[in-house]
């Protein structure tokens, strides 16, 4: 803990005050690198693209997740091997390979394309395109399902059949049953779920690296800021100013979790 974690944390909050080029001493320069970082615009850019990834992608992954579970919880036959197989998918996207299959199916003479043709449109090269290059993130992320579906399906046989039963009695609808007894129920799965792929979200790296070949294009509009912070401390050297960025998202993703704990009052039901 204290080598491999606590170490390097300490390490890099030093850094963040400080001119580090990795080959040289660090240089103390107090808060000019966070000063930089206010009238850095790619850093804005950054932050702004980001933003966009996270508040879409979780919630469509989310919403896929569920969609599952709650068909796999219907008693489908083979649920062990139906479960394993969506699974997959999240141990599978964050690696290189599946990156760059990506960047295949979603490029000019990729699969899409393919089956666009099969009706007569004709597509472009998604990842070169800057109005769509990061929607092909998204999907892979929206993708990344399995693990958020199963914690999903966990907490759906954790709700006592006899709430349905009850409800059945009284003539409701599947619908209604699934706002009034599935939904609120599960409101602290979601709850979890939500902050993990948010967290997750926000440390998203590999995919924009390979997709955009390290660059974060076309026209940055696949500079996640993680990419950046790459870009900034292994590409330009100057791990102080990363070193400050990656303490900036520190305290963003902190903030956001704190506000989500505090919105959970709101909307999260524990049952007992």
């Amino acid at each position: 803990m204290a080598l491999f974690t606590i170490g390097p944390i300490l390490a890099s909050l030093y850094l963040s005050f400080t001119e580090y080029s990795l080959v040289k001493p660090p240089e103390w320069l107090g808060l000019d690198n966070y000063r930089r970082m206010l009238e850095d615009p790619r850093l804005a850019k950054s932050l702004l693209v980001t933003v966009q990834y996270v508040f879409v992608s979780v919630p469509v992954q989310l919403g896929l997740a569920l969609a599952l579970a709650l068909l796999l919880n219907r008693g489908v036959r083979g649920l062990s091997f139906y479960r394993s197989v969506y699974y997959l998918p999240s141990l599978l996207a964050g690696s290189v390979s599946i990156a760059i299959l990506w960047r295949q199916i979603f490029g000019s003479d990729g699969l899409v394309n393919q089956v666009l043709a099969l009706f007569g449109v004709e597509g472009v090269s998604w990842v070169a395109h800057p109005d769509f290059a990061l929607g092909t993130l998204i999907v892979l992320n929206a993708w990344t399902f399995g693990a958020p579906m199963v914690i999903f399906l966990a907490g759906l046989r954790q709700i006592p059949v006899s709430y349905y039963e009850a409800a059945e009695v009284d003539g409701a609808s599947t619908v209604r049953k699934f706002f009034h007894i599935t939904l609120p129920l599960l409101t602290p799965i979601i709850f979890f779920n939500l902050v993990l792929q948010m967290i997750g979200a926000f440390q998203s790296f590999t995919q924009a690296f390979v997709v955009s070949g390290g660059q974060g294009g076309p026209a940055d509009s696949t500079l996640l800021y993680t990419l950046y912070l790459y870009q900034r401390g292994f590409g330009s050297f100057d791990m102080g100013y990363a070193s400050a960025m990656a303490w900036t998202l520190l305290v963003i993703i902190a903030a956001l979790t704190g506000l989500n704990f505090l919105l959970a009052k709101r909307w999260v039901f524990y049952s007992g």
